[in-house]
């Protein structure tokens, strides 16, 4: 069990799931509450192995693989670098929107591995901070990919409505993945119900 972690691919559950949704008359608002204070109590049991840092390739450079990574606190190494090789960076928010919490600008961003209990699915519905009839939410926040015209691919993870940052990585660092908020854009993406540069939310549902 883990905290909600920053990012989709790095996900985290719980284990009361049944007993925080199993009151049929309390509000959506309510239940996202009850999972707000359930992830908060089991924040405080964290094991340090689960921890680790947000990574991939630079946002600048053309060979950069599209997926972020989740990178262990504790690295292995064999050997020196020899030849021509790929890039590593760590990952960090720009945020000049107000999309993202004011205090994320070029904040390093940790990332989480974890194992949903009692679900055998888990999905990322982007435009949609709720689950449908059925689900259970892991947690909601906004979609998030790289900037549109950079040079590197990039892939849609949702970043956590409340996410955390790695202490003292507050500073720009050019050799990074970079996280920006994703906007719609109407055109063969319908428009409504979609609507023209609005922030995408996102969730992350269990079943």
């Amino acid at each position: 069990m883990c905290k909600t972690a920053t990012v989709q691919v790095m996900l985290c559950g719980y284990d009361n799931t049944d007993q925080i949704t199993s009151n049929t008359n309390i509000t959506a608002y309510e239940i996202q509450k009850e999972l707000r204070q359930e992830v908060s109590r089991l924040n405080q049991q964290i094991k340090y192995d689960n921890l680790g840092y947000a990574g991939g390739g630079n946002y600048d450079e053309q060979g950069s693989p599209a997926e972020p990574v989740c990178l262990p606190p504790d690295p292995d190494f064999v050997k020196t670098s020899n030849g021509q090789h790929g890039h590593l960076c760590g990952a960090e928010f720009y945020s000049n929107t107000n999309v993202f919490p004011s205090n994320s600008q070029y904040q390093d961003m940790p990332c989480a591995v974890c194992r949903v209990k009692q679900a055998s699915t888990v999905i990322m519905i982007p435009g949609k901070n709720r689950c449908y009839t059925g689900w259970n939410m892991e947690y909601n926040g906004y979609l998030s990919s790289n900037y549109f015209d950079a040079v590197a691919a990039g892939s849609y993870v949702c970043i956590d409505i409340q996410p955390e940052y790695v202490n003292g990585g507050a500073l720009w660092n050019s050799k990074s993945k970079l996280f920006f908020d994703v906007v719609a854009k109407c055109g063969s993406l319908r428009c409504p119900p979609y609507k023209e540069n609005y922030p995408l939310t996102c969730v992350v549902c269990s079943k």
